[in-house]
Order: C-alpha cells, then structure tokens, then sequence
C-alpha cells in the first residue's frame, strides 16, 4: 500500500512538471507600448529638456506676494480664472489700518480748517471789537481832557480853588487815557492786518505732513486689495480664507517653505517652452535663423513644433531645472525659449518635455 502511494506521487509529479514546462514554454506576444518612444524627428539634433512656462517677456510666470501680512479674509478667484488688469484676487485684514488711515484724514482736515481760519482773519466781528475799543478809548481821552481842561482853568483863575494835586491827578488821567488810545489803535492795527505769515506757512507745513501721513496711509490701505497687475489667467492659488500671508508669501506645510500667494500667468493662447541646453553641447547650436525644435509630452504621442524665440545668453547652475539647491556635479545649462500655440494640447505651466533641437 505504501509503494502504490509513492508510486502515484511520483507520477503526478511527472505530470506536473511536464505541465509547466509546456505553460512556461509558450511563446507570449509582447505587449503594445503605451505610447511610441520619443526619438529625433531630425537627421542630427540636440536633445535637451524644458520646462512648459507662461508665454511673455520674461518668459516666466508672475509670482504675486502681498506687500503686506494679514489674516486673509477672502480669495476672490479660482484657478484657471482669466482676470483683467486692476480685478481683486485676494483681500486681507484691513480693518486697522482702516481706522488710522480715518485718523490720519481727520487730523488732516483739522489742520486744513485751521489754515483756512488764519487766512480769514481779521475775522469781522473781531475787527468790530477791535474798533469799538478805539472809540471808546478816544471817549476817555476827551472826558480825561474836558475834566483837565476844567481844573487848569479854575487852577488859572483861582489857585485857591482847587489843590495842585487834583490838577496832577487830571493830568496823568489823561495821559494814561492817551496811551489807552494809542494802545488800542496799534491793536486795531494788528487785528485788521490779519494772521501773521510765520503763523500761516508754519500751519500750511503742518498741513502738508498730516495730508502726506494720510495720502501715504490711504495708499498702504490699498494694499490690502491684491490686485492683478495685466490680463492674465489664475495658474494656482496657495491662500486660504483665515490663513495668514506675510510679504514672503504663503506657507507651505507640504514642502516648509513659502509659496507666492498666487501665480499668474498671460492668456494660454500660447504658451512658451524653457529648453536647457548642456554647456558641452553649446556649440553645436544652431544659430537662431535656422532653429528649429520639436517638443514631445512625455508619457504621450503627443509632438509639438516649436517657434523660435531667443537664447538667454547667460549658461547657469542646473538647479534652475532640478531646482535642487545642492548638486552632486557641477552642470551648467544655456536656456533658449521657444513658443508655440496651445491648441488644446493636454499641456499646462510647470510641465515638463523633452525638446529636440535640429537644423533647417
């Protein structure tokens, strides 16, 4: 029994093994790429890589940063969003320097008042007064000298009739009632001059600095309204409602570092592609009136023809590509900037593709 059990596993043993060396043994088809492999549409190119950026200028895309920190209290647009110039794309917390900008205007228009109240005078009702003291004074003076008058005439007839002391009493009161007139015309005199020009350019300075402190005010306060300075579209928006956002930009959790707040980019009719050329391959350029450059979407069959725009001729660190700050080697790239139209090619900014670069 125990031989007729070994023998029956030693054949399905054989049988097994027969099995999988004729599974094993098939010949499979292999599978279709996914897509063709990128390969040189030139007989002799540069290959290079690049990176898929806004089409203008610069040739990079706006990175926005506040030029003040703050709660944000609303983000106004989405990604993708096509703004114009001066559209609202972010507010933050303005809600103290609101009130000091009201301060500043308030102290501003007090001065102002202040100035226009000196250069009024002499007000009327206070060159009235000025000139009823005049009169009066001159009132006092002809009672002063009547009464003098009097007692130097009894003194005259009769020097018995009254004491010289009441003579010398009349007298120095109309002296004092003279210099009383005098007193009050020099006053009058000065009312009726009006405010003195020391005084008036002294409150215009003073005006000028608080409506300077206002104006300066009223221009910080607009800045808390982040707005898109040209037409452009909505490329990403790193800021949250209740998040904070410094003059560095937003934080960023994922990576530790501060991100712009928003980043825009011109209308995506064309976009502009940032070729990376290695510095031992320079030479072999060609010059910009025979260029001519394919572009291939990685992981697609999709190939794009490229327009020439210009060499950046300044060759750089590759951590412009890698954006890696600390490179093992030390390699150099020169950048030259192509375009070409968008077409609805599966394409965005940040993305990067591998560039041919060939003769005509």
């Amino acid at each position: 029994m125990r031989n007729r059990v070994i023998f029956s596993l030693a054949i399905l043993g054989v049988l097994a093994g027969l099995l999988a060396a004729y599974i094993f043994g098939i010949q499979r088809k292999p599978q279709p790429p996914v897509f063709k492999p990128t390969g040189s549409p030139y007989p002799t190119a540069i290959f290079a890589n690049g990176i898929i950026e806004s089409d203008q200028t610069s040739g990079s895309n706006i990175n926005v940063y506040p030029e003040v920190s703050g709660r944000v209290t609303a983000v106004l647009v989405k990604e993708g969003q096509t703004v114009a110039a001066g559209a609202a794309l972010l507010r933050i917390d303005d809600s103290v320097q609101k009130q000091t900008t009201a301060q500043l205007r308030s102290q501003a228009e007090a001065a102002q008042a202040l100035l226009q109240e000196l250069r009024a005078q002499p007000r009327k009702e206070t060159l009235d007064i000025a000139t009823a003291q005049v009169v009066l004074a001159e009132a006092n003076v002809k009672a002063a000298r009547d009464q003098y008058d009097k007692d130097r005439a009894a003194y005259d007839a009769d020097p018995h009739s009254i004491s010289k002391s009441v003579l010398d009493v009349a007298a120095d009161a109309l002296q004092q009632t003279v210099t009383a007139l005098e007193v009050a015309r020099r006053q009058y005199d000065l009312t009726k001059a009006g405010a003195w020009r020391y005084d008036i350019d002294s409150q215009q300075k003073t005006y000028e600095a608080l409506l300077q402190s206002y104006e300066s005010a009223d221009a910080l306060l607009s800045k808390y309204t982040v707005t898109a300075g040209s037409d452009g579209v909505v490329l990403a928006v790193n800021a949250v409602p209740n998040g904070y956002v410094s003059s560095q930009g937003a934080y960023d959790t994922y990576t530790q570092g501060q991100d712009p707040i928003l980043v825009l980019g011109p209308p995506q009719g064309y976009l502009a592609v940032r070729c990376f050329v290695d510095e031992i391959l320079v030479a072999r350029l060609p010059d910009g009136l025979h260029i001519r450059a394919q572009m291939s979407v990685r992981g697609s069959d999709v190939k794009v023809p490229l327009e020439f725009v210009r060499v950046q001729p300044y060759i750089s660190p590759k951590i412009e590509l890698s954006d890696e700050r600390q490179e093992q080697v030390d390699l150099r790239v020169l950048p030259v900037i192509f375009r070409f139209r968008k077409q609805g090619a599966p394409v965005y900014p940040g993305q990067e593709v591998d560039v041919y670069i060939g003769q005509k």
